[in-house]
């Protein structure tokens, strides 16, 4: 019986041993590993802004006011001239182009570096009054009495600017005036008052206009006007049938002036650029240039070259 109860319990520790009772159960989780150490990320340092270069070191280039008459313009000359300075001092030239009296204001108001005008009274007025610090003879032409070729009045062939203005008023005529205080207009009151006439009535028409304007109403009314020389000629290519009818009276002397404008009237102007525009202009090189302005076309050159090296270096 013994036998049979510890073959029996023998039995039953096979079985428990069979279905694991005993075994030692396996973590169900796997083991923690060390956390590994992360090193800082050093922080970039923040880039320099670069520095912005002003305008002038950039490359843009300076710009040069020029306030002008017409007759510089109409004539062609500045198309002639300007593109030499530009190229040379790699400079820009802005013009405008008005009358004397109104260039001369915008240099009073400051609106302009430099001044090329022809109404010498006005001109000495703007400098005795400290508007200008600079001034300097430039060149000269004439005016001359231009209308149609029936000549209504008769006064083709006078020298006698006075007499011939005096025909033109008493015929009635039509006369055409810039009427814009132009160098020019201020020459024609000056010649309507050395004939003791006031210019009034139907026949007088103050335009309002530059010089190129005031030639082609001539042309289409079959009027006299007063022009100078070299505006005259540079119309006469585009088919202009006005003609000269009277020159060569002392009193139709045309000089030209250039103006370097006042810096203390704002910090805008350039005086500095202005004398070298002014030095370029009166050199003998430019003078040259100016002599030679129209000889292709007209056989004669528009404008006489007047500064004081020029003359110097002609031995006058």
């Amino acid at each position: 019986m013994l036998r049979k109860l510890s073959l029996l319990l023998i039995l039953l520790a096979l079985m428990l041993v069979a279905c694991g009772g005993n075994a030692t159960p396996e973590p169900t989780t796997a083991p923690t590993e060390e956390p590994q150490e992360i090193e800082p990320v050093e922080e970039a340092e923040p880039e320099e802004a670069e520095e912005t270069e002003p305008a002038a070191e950039s490359g843009e280039r300076p710009i040069l006011r020029l306030a002008t008459t017409t007759s510089t313009e109409n004539s062609g000359l500045l198309e002639y001239l300007l593109p030499v300075f530009e190229e040379e001092y790699g400079v820009d030239v802005d013009v405008v182009a008005v009358g004397t009296g109104q260039a001369l204001q915008l240099g009073r108001d400051g609106n302009a570096d430099v001044l090329m005008v022809h109404a010498r009274a006005q001109e000495d007025e703007f400098m005795a009054e400290g508007h200008g610090v600079r001034r300097e003879d430039l060149m000269y032409n004439d005016f001359v009495i231009v209308g149609p070729s029936s000549d209504p009045a008769g006064i083709r062939g006078m020298t006698d600017v006075a007499a011939a203005l005096t025909a033109i008023a008493e015929s009635e005529t039509p006369f055409v005036s810039r009427g814009d205080d132009s160098g020019t207009h201020v020459k024609e009151l000056e010649l309507w008052e050395a004939a003791g006439i006031t210019p009034e009535g139907g026949w007088y028409v103050a335009s309002g206009q530059g010089m190129g304007p005031v030639l082609t109403m001539a042309d289409e009314q079959e009027a006299y006007a007063l022009s100078d020389r070299a505006t005259y000629l540079a119309r006469t290519l585009e088919g202009t049938e006005l003609e000269i009818l009277v020159e060569g009276d002392e009193r139709l002397f045309n000089p030209y002036g250039v103006i370097a404008v006042n810096p203390d009237k704002n910090e805008q102007i350039q005086v500095d650029l202005a004398n070298t525009f002014i030095d370029w202009l009166i050199a003998v090189e430019t003078q040259e240039l100016i002599a030679q302005f129209g000889v292709d076309e007209f056989g004669q050159s528009l404008f006489i070259p007047d500064s004081a090296p020029w003359n110097e270096a002609q031995g006058s």
